[in-house]
């Protein structure tokens, strides 16, 4: 096959269309969304996949599904159980503007149909919006995301820098839409996606699998992974005192405010700050577990001491009797801690 440029892709881009296409009707996933596909499925799916490895998300759609099966379900679904159904996939706004989105579709006469539409109701940015309605409704949009980008800098070998990944998808979408397969945009969005989590990967990617290497100038050059150039993110430290407080067989923790952005109503063993302790006393108490976990720009190291001073009374401070642990909602990460710790003192 002779030679093609970045040039030639995108002024004849039905030969990258239709190997892209051939490629995804053989080899993509099985997965519950794509099995009997409606519109419910797919707005769960993507709220959940943001962020969220597919392996992870499978379990949780599952009984989400089965408790939740429509948009007229969600919508009358308390909060509570919203959250509770939600517990470990993290980063819970998702959750909320999901619920929040359930309620604004059913008092809607109709279902809106175009990306511009969806983005005015809640939780809904440009991604969501076009793989919604091109996957649903055929519309002609094209999803970009992070391994969108790769595949498109990849395929041109561009290397321009980018200072982060919101610059990177704005910069790569007009190449996304010239790409886009106008009569099968669901399937073409939904074929990138699925090329750039199984094969178009960030390290080791298989180029000798590719469907579309003969289109990709980064493959024949030779070094893929030195695309997309993204700055690399400035990481900042920080150490935070938990403490683990059990008295009369009911275990301490912090609910968080309901005005909170991210944890709204959820639960943590309390910091330091929180209970009105200085960290050194703290410290002079047993070191029971240290965690280390990454959140956006910040790695961070969870000490949790064991305690057994006074507690001030506060609304936001709650003693959960530990047979009721499974009955309230903890962030995910706190769930397992808890589970680990309860185990070591069994």
């Amino acid at each position: 096959m002779a030679k093609i440029s970045a040039i030639t892709l995108t002024a004849e881009p039905a030969g990258f269309q239709r190997a892209l296409l051939d490629w995804y009707r053989v080899h993509q996933r099985r997965l519950p969304w794509r099995e009997r596909p409606a519109l419910y499925k797919t707005v769960v799916s993507e709220f959940m996949l943001q962020q969220t490895q597919v392996k992870t998300v499978l379990p949780y759609f599952a009984r989400w599904l089965a408790e939740l099966p429509d948009f007229a379900a969600l919508a009358a679904a308390p909060e509570a159980r919203v959250l509770k159904l939600w517990e470990g996939l993290g980063y819970y706004t998702r959750a909320r503007n999901l619920h929040k989105l359930a309620r604004a579709l059913v008092a809607l006469p109709e279902v809106p149909r175009t990306p511009a539409q969806w983005r005015e109701l809640p939780g809904i940015g440009p991604y969501t919006a076009a793989a919604i309605t091109s996957i649903t409704f055929h519309a002609p949009a094209a999803v970009v995301d992070g391994n969108v980008v790769r595949i498109l800098a990849r395929l041109t070998a561009d290397a321009t820098p980018h200072k982060d990944g919101t610059s990177a998808v704005k910069a790569f979408t007009p190449l996304a839409d010239t790409l886009l397969n106008p009569n099968e945009p669901g399937d073409h969005n939904q074929a990138m996606m699925e090329l750039g989590a199984t094969v178009c990967l960030r390290r080791n990617p298989l180029c000798t699998v590719c469907p579309v290497r003969a289109f990709c100038v980064g493959c024949r050059a030779g070094d893929p992974e030195a695309y997309p150039r993204l700055a690399a993110k400035q990481m900042e430290k920080i150490t935070v005192y938990r403490a683990w407080c059990v008295q009369r067989g009911k275990l301490l923790l912090h609910r968080v405010d309901g005005q909170a952005r991210r944890l709204a109503h959820l639960h943590e063993l309390p910091t330091t700050e929180q209970i009105d302790l200085e960290i050194s006393r703290l410290q002079s108490a047993p070191l029971l577990a240290q965690k280390k976990r990454g959140i956006t720009r910040y790695q961070i190291t969870e000490l949790i001491h064991e305690f057994n001073g006074p507690v001030p009374k506060r609304p936001d401070l709650v003693w959960v009797p530990l047979a009721g642990l499974d009955e309230i909602t903890l962030s995910g990460p706190h769930r397992r801690w808890v589970r680990e710790l309860l185990g070591q003192k069994l």
